[in-house]
């Protein structure tokens, strides 16, 4: 066998055609027609963001790299008989960028709800629930005592504050804003509220109006929210939520005022779950029965005859009837929080080293946390909820980039399966791979776009392909690959392997590419390209293409370079070229600004003077625009076989091959892409499968 891969190795090239080139242009074509053109496949690639400054040809940031941050005070409360939020929030806003800023943009994805709303006609079945959106009672900038209003100007989904005097670079400016907004139900996650057995859950997320991104790709990105997710700044989060006494709050960041809010009991549970690698009850079913039950009658007792010299008996206080819980998160674009009386909530310790506590606080553990109802009960449910995260969170802190935050938090409510930093929503029914899978994956997004800002709202491939990604191989990794593979419904059609279930997009002319913007992907293709394509095309750098070695250094070498930052594709592509060594100008063409397809065949096969004894011709052709390298494997009439790789370099000037393959008999196959693990739109041409008959001898 080692000698017939030695032999293979050195098949040399006895004859090669160059078509002339197609007058069509090929990203008007499907897979398969016209031929290949190798000009136009090889051709350099312009990205859409030019090398400049604030961002280097090798993909990292540039030399004059500049990012605007916003620091967050906001305090909240719930009113349950109602279902409003109220709220109130200070923004330091710090202009690095190199030029005065006149104006403010605010983010008010609460006005996705008003009738009328943009996102009301871009997606109505998204919005069977209407509400007032944010009411905004006051904005002003300014210090405490030395404030200015401001007349804002709102449109759609964003707000426009005009300055009293610009903001010069390196400036800062306290923006202030009051407002409340009704919980608009159980749709999306987006902030809803759920009923359950013992209780609403109060799903609650961008529940505050947000900056908006001032960046050196388009000054003030203004995109209006559409339902397509996030673009955002980072800094830290102070941040404060009052809620009726026996709800408990879960949330992004640190409690941090857990003597205020629990029980001696529940803080010593929490400090053993510190220490523990299995699960540890916080809240217990008895701690919600107890929480949500009525409270007990007054006794009436007969009045004792007061005495004169008697000393009035003090009363004790009356319960509270609200609580505050207090977070802090360093480090981070967002925050969210679950709120309810109905939460059961258990934990166990992170295995990851520790972070920098809020100021002033001593380091606190760090934990895998999951809250849920009754409903979520069981050993197939929720009851194994904490060990997903914790596996999630260690296992992408080792092979990718550590986790920044104190707690990971997994929520069974609605079921959106929607992510924020350090908390995400799933689904209270969600049970065995499901429910593993969404955990993982949602968790996985606090590394793309968390950690790694991209902007999901005009290139959601980054975000939701590379997550995507991750957690497939998540999968795998967990308890010996329990729920591996990793499937999907909505990847149509399922059949395990990745390579065939692509096709189905590859040849559909109507599919979208990844480089469109995300808010023109239609649901149909939402899944099929921007999660599903995204993620395969990393699969094929990794597996086919670069190597997981040459791979992993270089993706993790684009997350350490742009954490906390804002990549674009064009970095992406850029960084990659230059960490792995090659210029892969050919496959972002075909795989990200196109639906190009690898589609190859072997034409014949045939003998050196037609004597096998002499050796093989096999002559392989390419039709397709996407030549990912492929593996050819031949078999022998004794049952013996050896392969050999073609490279993407054998069609930079052809389309058509002939390999000289020595051995000593005759072939009985020659078969490309043995193992299925490109996605060769037409395998029906991929074998030849007949022993050929020795041709006469020339003379």
């Amino acid at each position: 066998m080692s000698q017939r891969l030695a032999l293979l190795a050195c098949a040399a090239l006895v004859a090669t055609t160059c078509p002339g080139l197609s007058a069509r242009a090929a990203d008007q074509t499907p897979a398969g027609a016209p031929p290949p053109e190798p000009a136009r496949i090889f051709a350099p690639l312009a990205s859409p963001q030019p090398v400049n400054a604030y961002r280097s040809g090798s993909g990292a940031p540039g030399p004059l790299a500049w990012q605007n941050g916003a620091d967050y005070d906001i305090k909240v409360s719930i009113d349950p008989t109602n279902k409003t939020v109220t709220g109130s929030e200070v923004i330091t806003y710090t202009n690095n960028s190199p030029g005065d800023l006149d104006t403010l943009w605010v983010q008010l994805d609460q006005n996705i709800y008003k009738e009328g709303a943009r996102a009301d006609f871009s997606s109505p079945e998204r919005h069977a629930n209407h509400t007032d959106g944010f009411s905004i009672e006051s904005v002003s900038v300014g210090d405490d005592g030395h404030t200015t209003p401001i007349q804002p100007l709102v449109s759609d989904t964003r707000m426009q504050t005009p300055l009293p005097q610009p903001l010069p670079k390196g400036g800062k400016i306290k923006l202030r804003i009051t407002w409340h907004y009704t919980v608009p139900g159980p749709w999306g996650g987006r902030t809803s509220v759920t009923p359950s057995k013992n209780g609403d859950i109060y799903e609650i997320a961008q529940f505050y109006p947000r900056m908006a991104v001032y960046d050196d790709i388009r000054g003030w990105d203004t995109a209006p929210y559409l339902g397509q997710e996030f673009y955002l700044d980072y800094g830290d989060f102070d941040y404060s939520v009052t809620v009726p006494a026996n709800f408990i709050v879960v949330g992004s960041g640190a409690l941090a005022n857990p003597a205020e809010v629990l029980s001696q009991e529940q803080r010593d549970r929490l400090v053993t779950a510190s220490k523990s690698d299995q699960r540890v009850m916080i809240r217990t079913q008895a701690d919600v029965e107890a929480a949500i039950a009525p409270p007990p009658a007054p006794v009436t007792a007969t009045p004792s005859p007061a005495k004169p010299d008697a000393k009035a008996e003090a009363k004790p206080d009356k319960a509270p009837t609200t609580k505050t819980w207090r977070f802090h998160m360093s480090d981070s674009r967002d925050v969210a929080f679950v709120a309810s009386a109905a939460l059961l909530w258990d934990a166990a310790k992170l295995d990851l080293p520790p972070v920098a506590p809020a100021p002033g606080k001593p380091p606190a553990p760090r934990l895998a946390m999951s809250v849920y109802p009754v409903e979520g009960i069981g050993s197939h449910g929720w009851d194994r909820s904490t060990s997903y995260v914790k596996h999630a969170i260690e296992y992408f802190s080792e092979k990718w980039y550590p986790y920044p935050w104190p707690n990971a938090i997994n929520v069974g409510g609605h079921g959106a399966g929607m992510e924020y930093p350090g908390i995400v929503f799933d689904g209270m029914q969600d049970r065995d791979p499901m429910l593993f899978w969404i955990t993982t994956h949602e968790l996985g997004h606090g590394w793309f776009p968390m950690i790694v800002g991209s902007n999901e709202r005009r290139n959601a491939f980054m975000d939701e392909g590379f997550n995507t990604f991750i957690d497939a191989l998540a999968s795998d990794h967990f308890n010996h690959g329990e729920f591996a593979p990793k499937h999907d419904s909505e990847y149509a059609p399922d059949t395990g392997k990745p390579a065939d279930d692509i096709i189905k997009v590859l040849k559909d002319p109507d599919a979208p590419v990844l480089m469109a913007p995300s808010e023109v992907v239609s649901e149909k293709y939402r899944h099929p390209i921007t999660y599903f394509k995204a993620a395969y095309g990393l699969t094929l750098l990794r597996e086919q293409i670069l190597g997981p070695d040459r791979f992993d250094r270089a993706f993790r070498r684009y997350i350490s370079l742009w954490a906390y930052h804002h990549p674009t594709p064009s970095d992406f592509f850029r960084l990659m070229d230059s960490e792995a060594g090659e210029d892969l100008s050919w496959f972002w063409r075909g795989w990200y600004f196109n639906n190009w397809a690898p589609d190859y065949a072997v034409k014949q096969v045939s003998y050196v003077d037609g004597d096998p004894k002499k050796g093989a011709l096999v002559q392989v052709a390419n039709h397709g625009w996407l030549p990912l390298p492929v593996v050819l494997q031949i078999t022998w009439a004794d049952g013996s076989s050896a392969r050999m790789t073609l490279p993407t370099e054998t069609w930079m000037l052809r389309n058509e091959i002939t390999l000289q393959i020595p051995g000593s008999q005759q072939i009985r196959t020659a078969v490309l892409d043995p193992d299925r693990a490109i996605p060769d739109v037409n395998r029906a041409d991929n074998s030849y499968g007949a022993v050929p008959t020795a041709a006469p001898q020339q003379h």
